[in-house]
């Protein structure tokens, strides 16, 4: 199996399913000629055609309407946004009609759709390349939102996403599109959607993260391992729904509870998390549940970005304070 990066797993999973089904169809801008901003849908305007690999105006607006009536008729589109901060122009679409379209016809219409986004910061990008606004998608019924945090899990999840009756918004943490390799078989395998991943089990503290965050707490919960304590670390990827019965039951067992996001922490996923782990599992936790995020401010550009995003040693700092109550 060939080692590759996340943003190659896309690539492969997008090649992968246009081969077995003639209704999937690629669009956004340039994505056919120069294939794409980050290079995800390189080369697959050459072996598909113009009429599967389709270069749009820059209008996010037109780009999520098209791939809903397209979805309509019976085709699956996948479109891409070219950073996530330009996707507002896109919320009419996917709010109003997108995400309402099985209910509003009783379900004799569904949409199977996905819009892609690189999301996140880390790379020195300027205002609107770098929100982490996950959140705002997660909270609509009718939409569901996938993060993958590595390769592995970026081919299966895609696959998923396409194949999957209902809109998918899936959203790919860019700072690490390069940054990892994994084993990756092209064998049309999907993941799961609407399942948690358990990338490590612990008995002491359960750590609970998604996308480009998952790597700096697996870093954390090896630096826990040091000191003695057993962290279990969870990887949401699909956030709407989120799989809460994976996440509790590893409460049940460590105790303790940690978030971890990218996301300005106030309104954030990590708030429902939670908000549902104090419902529905306070009896088994030792502590309060912590919560590690970004701030409540705009992404700041690239020379204050590391003081933004989470670190290992907030990550571990937060996770020592919890151990502290028995």
């Amino acid at each position: 199996m060939p080692a590759i990066t996340l943003i190659e797993a896309v690539t492969m999973a997008l090649e992968h399913e246009m081969k077995q089904d003639e209704e999937v169809v690629l669009l956004g801008e340039d994505v056919g000629v120069n294939g794409g901003v980050f290079r995800a849908t390189a080369g697959l305007q050459d072996k598909f055609g113009k009429d599967r690999v389709i270069d749009t105006p820059l209008a996010e607006s037109m780009i999520a309407g098209l791939a809903i009536g397209m979805a309509a008729q019976g085709m699956k589109p996948v479109a891409e946004i070219q950073f996530m901060g330009f996707i507002f122009p896109a919320v009419d679409q996917l709010f109003c009609h997108g995400a309402r379209m099985r209910h509003r016809t009783r379900g004799r219409i569904t949409l199977p759709m996905v819009i892609r986004a690189p999301f996140g910061g880390g790379i020195h990008a300027p205002e609107h390349h770098s929100e982490s606004t996950e959140a705002l998608f997660a909270h609509i019924p009718g939409l569901k939102v996938v993060v993958p945090s590595n390769p592995s899990r970026a081919y299966g999840l895609m696959l998923a996403a396409i194949r999957d009756p209902d809109p998918v918004i899936f959203l790919e943490p860019k700072r690490v599109y390069r940054i990892v390799k994994h084993e990756v078989e092209d064998n049309g395998e999907a993941y799961p959607l609407e399942a948690c991943f358990v990338d490590r089990e612990g008995t002491d503290i359960t750590l609970i993260s998604w996308g480009a965050m998952m790597h700096e707490t697996l870093q954390a919960a090896d630096k826990l391992a040091e000191g003695g304590i057993s962290a279990e670390v969870i990887d949401v990827a699909t956030v709407s729904p989120i799989d809460m019965d994976t996440i509790l039951e590893s409460v049940a067992k460590t105790g303790r509870a940690m978030i971890v996001q990218e996301a300005p922490k106030s309104g954030a996923l990590g708030s429902e998390i939670a908000a549902e782990i104090a419902e529905k599992g306070l009896m088994h936790l030792l502590a309060p549940i912590g919560r590690v995020s970004g701030y409540d401010t705009v992404m700041p550009y690239y020379k204050l970005e590391k003081q933004y995003l989470p670190t290992v040693d907030r990550i571990l700092e937060e996770a020592r304070n919890l151990m502290e109550y028995q």
